[in-house]
């Protein structure tokens, strides 16, 4: 058998595990209480797994879906059951003749259709069903499915409240037992007689007491055209498990995941622990460094000034030596320039001495009357 119909965020097939599969195996396993020996209706099957498991008792199931690929799929799919078929219809034009069936299901479809065209959905059912037909709907309970959750389902275009649903119902279906659905996680003892009354229990360490039924996440109401006796006959808790414990398996590998996660966080964070040790030593390595850097800084700040310094009396030296050199230079070549009048006066003062020395011989005087005789001359 074939379950590869497409999920598409919100048609249920058999392949999906968790909470919405106990949901929706529980509403066709509470519906059988109804459906045996009888013709029925399931509104919107879908993939048609729902209408297979009333065919197991009923003497006959029609499915009917809108979705063309939803009723191909289950023609194919459970074609070896010979008291099921399936029909593409709209759930506000059902292609079924009047008083055709004896029950009708319609679980999780009334709130896809718009406010308005909800009282024509239940008319179609009504229209149906024989004068002592039963319908057994589910739908949603927005307080607790929308608004507490705060979550908004796009496939939804309407969920009525069970006010409003109480009113959808009351003119066409005057006979109504209202159920409360929602998961329910506990433990269960059970006398294996299968006798004895139902007790149920709430509490913790600190105490027990019975238990408050929960919320409903879902309502699902039983309800007839007349006060047929069967629609009172439902249990007053009905509880379902899937045969393999596969949500509650998977509930224990996620406890187990968990731990093992927990036991990874715990190692991780001892690693963490231990790195960060490791970078605060190497912080206070970095910290020191940086602290013999800046005082490395501030010495080589003090060399390369002293050393400026020095370059700076260098080149006063240097200027110093170079004009006291110039100076040395300019002083030698007065002493040379002395040194060469001092030679020259010295000449010259020989020469005088020559000449006076001249002057005071005999010779002088008598060649001096001749000496003024041709100067005069000159003149």
């Amino acid at each position: 058998m074939s379950h590869d119909l497409e999920f598409t965020g919100e048609r249920f097939v058999p392949s999906l595990a968790g909470e919405i599969a106990h949901e929706h195996w529980h509403r066709y396993a509470f519906a059988r209480r109804w459906i045996e020996g009888k013709r029925v209706l399931d509104v919107a099957c879908g993939e048609g797994y729902g209408s297979a498991l009333l065919s197991q008792l009923a003497v006959h199931v029609t499915g009917v879906d809108i979705a063309e690929d939803a009723v191909a799929h289950a023609r194919a799919s459970y074609a070896a059951r010979p008291n099921l078929r399936f029909e593409r219809g709209s759930a506000t034009a059902l292609p079924l003749a009047d008083a055709s069936v004896d029950v009708a299901v319609s679980f999780e479809t009334i709130e896809h259709l718009a406010g308005a065209d909800q009282p024509r959905m239940l008319a179609e059912i009504a229209r149906v069903l024989t004068a002592d037909g039963v319908l057994v709907l589910s739908a949603p309970n927005p307080v607790e499915y929308s608004q507490a959750r705060n979550y908004s389902n796009p496939f939804h275009l309407h969920e009525p409240t069970r006010d409003e649903l109480e009113a959808l119902l009351a003119p066409l279906f005057p006979v109504r037992h209202w159920y409360a659905q929602r998961r329910y996680f506990g433990s269960a003892i059970w006398n294996e007689r299968r006798e004895g009354t139902l007790e149920a229990w709430s509490g913790d360490s600190a105490g027990v007491e019975p238990a408050v039924p929960p919320v409903a996440m879902y309502f699902v109401v039983v309800a007839a055209r007349d006060r047929a006796p069967q629609v009172a006959g439902g249990s007053g808790v009905s509880l379902f498990c899937d045969r393999n414990d596969t949500e509650l398996r998977r509930l224990d590998a996620q406890g187990a995941e968990v731990i093992r996660l927990d036991r990874l966080l715990g190692e991780r964070d001892a690693a963490l622990d231990q790195q960060t040790a490791h970078i605060r030593h190497l912080e206070d390595i970095a910290a020191y460094r940086e602290r013999i850097v800046v005082e490395r800084d501030a010495q080589l700040t003090a060399l390369i000034q002293a050393h400026e310094q020095l370059t700076s009396d260098r080149g006063e030296v240097q200027r110093a030596r170079d004009q006291a050199v110039q100076d040395l230079a300019s002083a030698r070549q007065g002493v040379d320039a002395l040194r060469t009048e001092g030679e020259r006066l010295e000449r010259a003062l020989a020469a005088q001495e020559r000449i006076i020395a001249y002057r005071q011989s005999a010779r002088w005087w008598l060649a001096l009357p001749w000496l003024r005789i041709k100067l005069w001359w000159r003149k």
